[in-house]
């Protein structure tokens, strides 16, 4: 059985909170009439259960079941570690 949960990449812009992160993920499309490159960034806040990620780290979060008010992703694993 295949899971059904999302997983979006995405880079750590803040982590000021205890446990908690807040991830920019960029979304690239081109427009469909007029052909130009548009960014949008939509912004998730999500669960660091050991305060592993720091900002700047390229992570990868997974969907999960509400956390909080706004907390509705967990960190799935640190992709790339912000060299200190």
């Amino acid at each position: 059985m295949k899971e059904q949960r999302k997983r979006m990449v995405g880079k750590v812009t803040s982590d000021k909170m205890d446990k908690t992160v807040v991830v920019s993920v960029t979304q690239v499309k081109r427009h469909p009439l007029y052909g130009k490159v548009v960014r949008r960034v939509h912004k998730f806040v999500a669960h660091n259960e050991n305060n592993a990620a720091r900002q700047g780290d390229l992570v990868r979060i997974v969907e999960a079941r509400p956390l909080s008010a706004t907390k509705r992703w967990t960190i799935e694993v640190v992709l790339k570690k912000v060299s200190e």
